[in-house]
């Protein structure tokens, strides 16, 4: 059973139907034993970083989340605003990250002069950095759908595992063990979202 997290920010709904369409089980819930009893979480998130931090804390999701994480160590995903939640903090605000995977989120910045669009919007094409079983089958051109106005730096190459450039490469995809992050949006993403998704559920 794969726990999506509820903590008010998301297209929770989006997400459940790809998994259901992929014949996954899921389930959409904040209750803190549920989360506690899952075998893989999945964190979406579509808003400001201060505000997820405040109504995850409010939810009193922060230790559970971490224990899963850390201790259970069971597959974890974090999925646009979600996975900017998995690093220790964000320029969007003040408050700690959920500090899983290390580094930064910060906001996209070009000269003066660029005619790149802040939010970064739209399909772009990702590359592989490392192997791993969450890109596992994926081949030299592939693509996903993107909304974001800032984005991850990981302190390490070690946790990047895909990049997308816009300007310049950044990481879109990163992972720390059994924590997993897309900057994308793989439940608006087609064949390819289905591929990531189908990774995840089968890991």
């Amino acid at each position: 059973m794969i726990l999506i997290i509820d903590y008010g920010m998301g297209n929770l709904g989006s997400v459940q139907n790809m998994l259901r369409h992929l014949g996954a089980a899921s389930k959409i819930s904040s209750d803190l034993q549920e989360i506690d009893q899952a075998h893989k979480i999945l964190l979406p998130g579509v808003g400001a970083f201060d505000e997820a931090v405040k109504q995850i804390d409010q939810r009193n999701l922060r230790s559970v989340l971490i224990k899963k994480a850390r201790v259970d160590k069971i597959p974890f995903l974090g999925i646009c605003l979600g996975m900017q939640l998995l690093t220790r903090g964000s320029e969007e605000g003040n408050l700690p990250g959920l500090d899983l995977i290390p580094g930064r989120t910060v906001k996209f910045s070009f000269p003066g002069n660029s005619d790149l669009k802040i939010p970064h919007m739209g399909w772009n094409y990702v590359k592989k950095q490392r192997e791993s079983k969450l890109t596992q089958g994926f081949k030299d051109d592939f693509r996903f759908y993107f909304v974001h106005s800032y984005k991850v730096v990981c302190d390490s190459d070690e946790n990047s595992i895909l990049k997308t450039n816009y300007g310049f490469d950044f990481d879109s995809g990163i992972q720390s063990g059994n924590v997993y992050g897309a900057q994308f949006h793989p439940e608006k993403s087609h064949k390819f979202g289905m591929q990531l998704l189908t990774n995840f559920v089968n890991l």
